[in-house]
């Protein structure tokens, strides 16, 4: 009877914005036949980093890809790790002759520490080894001493964390996300000069154990071969990675609470574009939304409207055409503090009738 091998997983780990889920679409994308499991560590009821990763070309059709998307819906992943990671993890190894590889996209409010120490228990150890700990970064970002696309985001998003209370937890955060790293990949490169490239490097550098190494480059362009496959065997060293999270706990045990967070879904009905972003930006300013994201249904339009926001900026493109079998409706996660999702819905739809 063959014994089979350990089940390596890749953890991707980054701010908001940092492109992780870029690099992931990019590996899922360029798979050459591997059969990839992905666990989607993200807010949200409607599981929207989710349906993207499913639309990827990944070697199989819509409904085996739909089985290998695994999305975590109650927020940060060491905090969930004894709740709703165990149990996929279980399901995965279970299934670990029929794949290759697993892929973990944490949020970006998670440490990834305690996620790495969850696979030192027996029941995971014995199928699974973490390959590598990939933190993203993103070099204009860093360059310009923010650390994040969306700073005053993750920074609200930090500090009501009750857990930590740090001068600086924007910082202290990003220097943890690389303390556990076994790969670093400095992202948007090309967006710095050379001299703002060589001050992101050093101040990386300054904080990596020497076997760490750095990439450079866009994530969505890196070959697989530097990103997979690096049997760096993270959890039987991670103990050893200090962190500030370490720092703050010593002789207690740590016991995030996240409990401060909200995540509401609304549906809206069609509505021109222009009417709906004034509508979100509007509402945005009202209440303490730190996130938007979702699928809008635009009059006249035969695809859907994807929109992801940070606070008060949005992104937005027509992603795929809408199915036959989908209603055209606008279905959107709101992120933030002590929202309330009728009345943010009301406000939305009286915003988009007027």
């Amino acid at each position: 009877m063959k014994t089979l091998s350990k089940l390596p997983v890749t953890i991707v780990t980054g701010f908001l914005g940092s492109g992780k889920t870029t690099l992931l679409r990019h590996i899922l994308d360029n798979a050459a036949g591997r059969r990839i499991a992905v666990i989607v560590n993200e807010f949200g009821e409607l599981g929207i980093d989710g349906e993207l990763l499913r639309q990827c070309s990944i070697g199989c059709s819509a409904e085996e890809a739909v089985g290998r998307v695994f999305e975590l819906a109650n927020g940060c992943l060491c905090c969930t790790v004894q709740e709703e990671f165990f149990p996929v993890m279980r399901e995965l190894v279970e299934r670990r002759g029929t794949l290759d590889h697993i892929l973990i996209e944490t949020s970006g409010l998670a440490l990834p520490k305690p996620l790495v120490q969850a696979f030192q228990w027996p029941e995971i150890r014995n199928a699974c080894t973490v390959d590598a700990v990939v933190t993203v970064v993103d070099a204009p970002a860093v360059a310009a001493g923010t650390f994040a696309a969306y700073p005053e985001a993750v920074d609200a998003q930090r500090r009501q964390d009750p857990n930590l209370d740090h001068e600086s937890p924007l910082h202290e955060l990003f220097e943890d996300q690389l303390a556990s790293a076994d790969l670093v990949v400095l992202n948007k490169t090309d967006l710095i000069d050379h001299a703002g490239l060589e001050g992101v490097r050093a101040q990386v550098s300054a904080e990596l154990p020497p076997a760490v190494k750095i990439v450079e480059g866009r994530a969505g362009q890196l070959p697989l071969e530097v990103l997979l496959g690096l049997g760096a065997e993270a959890e039987a060293h991670i103990d050893g990675r200090q962190t500030h999270h370490d720092q703050h706990h010593e002789g207690e045990e740590a016991d995030h609470d996240h409990d401060a967070f909200d995540s509401v879904w609304v549906e809206l009905p069609e509505a021109s574009e222009a009417s709906l972003m004034a509508a979100l930006q509007a509402v945005v300013q009202r209440h303490a939304i730190l996130r938007v994201k979702g699928f809008a249904a635009i009059p006249g339009k035969p695809m859907r409207l994807l929109l992801q926001g940070v606070g008060s900026r949005f992104d937005r493109h027509f992603d795929r055409p809408w199915q036959g079998n989908e209603a055209r409706l606008t279905r959107l996660v709101l992120i933030g503090q002590d929202l309330d999702g009728a009345t943010v819905t009301a406000e939305l739809t009286r915003a988009l009738q007027g």
